[in-house]
């Protein structure tokens, strides 16, 4: 949805109607995620498979001569991008709460998540970054469908000190071991504390970015979609989270079609495909 009064009209919208209603309305649409086949359900180990318009070459994009200008390039390649809904309390006690889509889980025992932090001109730290460094604590959300609007409404560049839970009119919901608060909309929350950061520099020198990384010392996840994997592993429902991701410009992505693929058995590294379409033993 790029068109700026198509965004605006959905928000005033979801401002206008009671709580209750918008869950009635949720309530009422068809779960549109589903599990699909395959795109290629003929494919076996060994088959080709070509980009559409292989014949064309590639094209170059250096960063060493674009610099900043490798920006839209990077969004618009590296997609989708899951969404780090962050929650921060300043060391004065005011929040703030901002999407952030460099974002990724690295490890799970203990579980690390990562977020990525552009700098504003003159090595100016944005107030979620500043937030994270002078406190130590911060909250991962994940954000769903159902309140896509609202999370968006929190990303402007507003003045310091505005509090976008209050201004988006999200629901702030008690954390257990850290200070800022969960986005109770949400329904996947990571209590986390600072581990490191890592100072991105440019060629001149200038730090024009920071990579946070914060250990979850609590999660939460809502009853609602709550699942126990075969194992006895908590899980959560991915058909009913209904995550959203980011792509390039103004453009999210909604999660609509799953295709399950299971890694290949271990034997499989020692057979090749002929030309015949036969698989032969290529061990020696």
């Amino acid at each position: 949805m790029s068109d700026p009064m198509l965004w605006l009209g959905s928000l005033a919208g979801f401002l206008a109607f009671p709580v209750a209603n918008r869950l009635l309305k949720l309530a009422k649409k068809p779960n549109l995620t589903k599990t699909v086949a395959l795109p290629h359900p003929g494919y076996e180990p060994g088959d080709k498979q070509p980009a559409p318009f292989e014949s064309q070459g590639f094209q170059q994009v250096d960063p060493a001569q674009l610099g900043a200008a490798m920006y839209p390039f990077i969004i618009s390649s590296v997609t989708p991008r899951p969404i780090a809904f962050i929650s921060t309390v300043s060391k004065d006690g005011v929040g703030n709460l901002s999407p952030y889509s460099y974002f990724n889980v690295m490890s799970h025992d203990p579980p690390v998540l990562v977020t990525g932090h552009a700098r504003r001109p003159a090595d100016v730290p944005k107030d979620s970054l500043q937030n994270i460094l002078d406190t130590g604590e911060f909250v991962i959300c994940i954000i769903s469908e159902w309140f896509l609007e609202a999370a968006n409404h929190t990303c402007g560049e507003y003045d310091k000190g505005c509090n976008e839970m209050e201004l988006a009119r999200l629901t702030p919901e008690p954390s257990h071991r850290v200070k800022p608060p969960r986005v109770k909309e949400s329904a996947i929350h990571f209590e986390c504390k600072l581990v490191h950061t890592y100072d991105v520099r440019n060629k001149t020198g200038a730090i024009t970015g920071t990579i946070v990384m914060g250990e979850c010392v609590m999660a939460h996840m809502h009853e609602g979609l709550a699942m126990t994997s075969p194992h006895g592993k908590p899980i959560a429902d991915i058909f009913k989270l209904k995550p959203m991701a980011r792509l390039g410009g103004n453009m999210y992505s909604c999660l609509r079609d799953i295709v399950e693929l299971p890694r290949p058995a271990k034997e499989m590294q020692f057979k090749t495909k002929t030309v015949a379409g036969k698989y032969t033993s290529n061990q020696t």
